[in-house]
């Protein structure tokens, strides 16, 4: 699909406006002679509530309108949801182009008009056959009519990074299992270094000299040879300067090992490395927008899997850390992984902070729904930061809290720790686990669950399926709190 900017509509293309409540309209509807559209739509009984889109015939072809609620209150998320929803009623509609009329907004707000565009259009339909892809939507162009298009391109160009690196998660956890497995997701993420990144991948015989049994134990019974693969982005001024880390769960499937899942729903275990997609495309957007931090990303990818070679409840694993840990679940597996990428990171590293994104827990998805990922810190700055950052880019975290008397539910009777506290307060339990590892380093754990994917579309700019959350918020976080003049 052809997204671009243009001082014009394009010919034939079906004209789009954003109108407000109670007759308010957009500069560019305004400046048309829109009374015969104005009366169409009120014989409709159309109000132009947020996000309500109409389809309207004229005598110089279709108009399509979008309600954006109060204009007096319009912003960039206000724009992002009106340009989203114009997408899909302009699809629905059987549109081949389509022309969005922005002018008399300023160049940013023409630039995430865009962008929405840019997130709302995603489809994976890679595997799909002649068949399914003849029923592809027919719109095939959208312009974005602004003012000045040098001044649009030049407000867009660190959105297209962020678009990006949130489009690039998606593409990773859409990919079945049989396609993206520790080595070709690493072979993936290797290819980044054309945009700038410095790739470091690690094998198992490797992390064996690094003493990483935590994570290694959790990929000893698949054939896929477990990976760490490690992401740098040198910007700022002083590259020695403390990096920024991320830090992500990568189970690019999970079986739950010998305490296998039900087979109901176990399909939906490819998108176990939601965590480790956000972290790559936070990386992706700091590196094509030259953000002026330094900052690393690392991920732990691992296939869990139950042959005759896989770890067993009941086993006694040693972390890097020289943590033991008994392993009374093999289905709690993240934790693993993220024992030893965190305890590397802050290691090798010594960032400002570590964040780690995990698609950690069902618990969460009890506790928060479906709307809300679920923010555990040892920090209160560096989480209120998070969300002020959340906030700008619409993406919806809650903290929860950390009891220090919930240590005892992961209390073990032969090794340090155990990696599972039972049913009462999992995901607390869990970033309780997670915080051994950390090393007192400013830190915050987002368990994903709830948002890496979808199976109903509830924000326009979110199509069913992969959601590519996270990315947006950290790049925000970064942008606002830690890059350099």
């Amino acid at each position: 699909m052809t997204m671009q900017f243009s001082a014009a509509p394009v010919a034939g293309s079906a004209r789009a406006y954003i109108l407000g409540e109670d007759g308010a309209a957009s500069p560019a509807f305004a400046a048309i002679d829109g009374e015969a559209i104005r009366k169409s739509l009120a014989a409709l009984g159309y109000k132009a509530a947020k996000g309500k889109v109409q389809v309207l015939a004229t005598v110089d072809g279709p108009v399509v309108v979008v309600g954006a609620g109060d204009l007096g209150k319009f912003d960039s998320g206000a724009m992002e949801h009106a340009a989203a929803s114009l997408y899909h009623g302009a699809k629905s509609a059987g549109f081949e182009a389509l022309s969005l009329d922005v002018r008399g907004y300023d160049p940013a707000l023409a630039a995430q008009a865009l962008f929405a565009l840019n997130l709302a259009a995603y489809r994976f339909d890679k595997y799909f056959g002649p068949a399914k892809l003849e029923k592809a939507p027919t719109l095939k162009s959208v312009t974005v009519v602004v003012d000045d298009v040098a001044a649009a391109e030049s407000a867009f160009a660190p959105l297209a990074a962020i678009r990006d690196g949130v489009l690039f998660a998606r593409d990773l956890v859409s990919e079945p299992a049989n396609v993206l497995y520790p080595q070709s997701y690493a072979d993936r993420v290797k290819a980044l270094e054309g945009i700038g990144l410095k790739i470091e991948v690690l094998g198992i015989a490797e992390m064996e000299k690094l003493s990483m049994h935590s994570l290694l134990g959790v990929g000893q019974g698949s054939e896929r040879e477990s990976k760490m693969v490690i992401m740098q982005w040198t910007g700022a001024a002083d590259k020695k300067d403390a990096p920024v880390a991320f830090v992500g769960k990568g189970v690019t499937f999970d079986t739950g090992g010998i305490s296998i899942k039900p087979a109901d729903g176990m399909e939906d275990m490819k998108w176990d490395m939601g965590g480790s997609a956000t972290v790559v495309g936070t990386m992706i957007a700091l590196a094509s927008r030259k953000a002026k931090v330094n900052a690393v990303g690392v991920i732990g990818l691992v296939e869990n899997m139950p042959d005759g070679n896989a770890q067993r409840p009941g086993d006694v694993v040693k972390a890097m850390s020289g943590t033991t840990i008994e392993v009374i679940n093999t289905d709690a597996e993240g934790r693993l992984v993220l024992a030893d990428a965190l305890w590397y990171c802050q290691d090798r590293f010594k960032p400002q902070f570590m964040i780690d994104l995990a698609t950690l827990t069902g618990a969460m998805i009890i506790a928060l729904g479906t709307d809300y990922a679920g923010v555990f810190s040892n920090n209160d700055e560096l989480a209120q930061r998070l969300d002020e950052a959340s906030k700008t880019v619409s993406e919806n975290f809650w903290r929860m809290p950390m009891p220090a008397q919930y240590e005892k539910q992961i209390d073990s009777k032969i090794a340090d720790i155990r990696n599972i506290g039972g049913r009462p307060a999992g995901s607390i339990t869990a970033a309780l686990f997670l915080q051994r590892f950390v090393n007192n380093v400013p830190w915050i754990h987002l368990d994903i669950a709830p948002t890496a994917w979808t199976n109903e579309q509830r924000i326009p700019t979110v199509p069913e399926g992969a959601t590519g959350f996270g990315v947006r918020t950290l790049d925000a976080l970064v942008a606002k709190f830690y890059e350099g003049a």
